[in-house]
């Protein structure tokens, strides 16, 4: 890791970037990025959702096909384009995606050498800050499923975290790795860098584990963790395969309403940080 000193301009207030993070695949990540979005929007937010996973299952989420995505945030991150050349409206009100193609894949390989690597992102939406009067309420950024320089570019770019962590018996052992890692990043980088929270994902209450595992958490983490819990959901599964989120697909399924309280806890901690 390079020295901070070479931080570039501060970011403005006003945007809250959030960082939707898990160096472990399954976790209902991106389904938890797609949905909360979503959410905030439906809450007369204004949104925008950046995929920085190179498998671009968040740009495929918000139906954006793959021939629409030739501006995308390899494009940005290689400064190919500006961030508000690649943002495309999505059909929620409220919500853009800035979205990911195969193009990303080579990304960490192209950025090693690169002057600033671990800033590009952070840079690129300071100068949309500072150029487009379209202000969004909050960015949210889906990481990949690993620690590397796609996920520190967004940890150093983002005011906070927030962790989907699945309901099952090694959630706590590869949380400590990404709570490692954020620390670094705090250190280093990024030192307002915080844990918006963690969200319990993929929860099956017929299943003694899943209980256990929570309790494990909230003792571990305390009042960290959001007290709305994501179930498993076949609605929610479904949705994707139709190109939309699970709020649209199936508003009154329990997916949905789970990230709909979700979106309600996110908002209020905002708004008591903010004070």
């Amino acid at each position: 890791m390079n020295d901070k000193s070479e931080e570039p301009t501060q970011k403005k207030a006003g945007t809250r970037v959030l960082a939707v993070a898990n160096q472990k695949g399954g976790v209902g990540k991106t389904t938890t990025a797609v949905n909360l979005a979503t959410a905030m929007a439906a809450c007369d937010m204004k949104v925008l959702l950046i995929d920085l996973d190179p498998q671009g299952n968040a740009s495929t989420g918000l139906g954006i096909p793959r021939d629409a995505r030739e501006l995308d945030i390899y494009a940005v991150l290689s400064g190919e384009c500006s961030l508000s050349a690649a943002i495309t409206p999505c059909a929620v009100p409220g919500l853009a995606i800035v979205s990911s193609s195969e193009n990303l894949s080579g990304a960490e390989l192209e950025l090693v050498s690169a002057e600033k690597r671990e800033y590009r992102l952070r840079e690129a939406l300071v100068r949309h800050a500072e150029t487009e009067r379209e202000i969004f309420d909050f960015v949210l950024i889906d990481c990949p499923p690993s620690l590397g320089l796609l996920t520190l570019n967004s940890l150093v770019a983002s005011d906070a975290v927030l962790v989907p962590l699945q309901c099952e018996f090694y959630a706590l052992e590869g949380l400590s790795m990404l709570l490692n890692t954020i620390e670094r990043v705090r250190r280093v980088f990024n030192p307002s860098l915080e844990i918006q929270g963690v969200v319990l994902t993929m929860a099956d209450q017929r299943n003694n584990l899943t209980e256990q595992v929570a309790a494990d958490v909230r003792e571990h983490l305390g009042e960290k963790v959001y007290e709305t819990v994501i179930p498993r959901n076949v609605r929610v599964s479904e949705a994707p395969s139709h190109g939309l989120p699970a709020l649209v697909y199936d508003l009154r399924c329990a997916g949905s309403q789970a990230y709909i309280h979700l979106a309600g806890e996110v908002i209020r901690r905002e708004r008591s940080i903010a004070k």
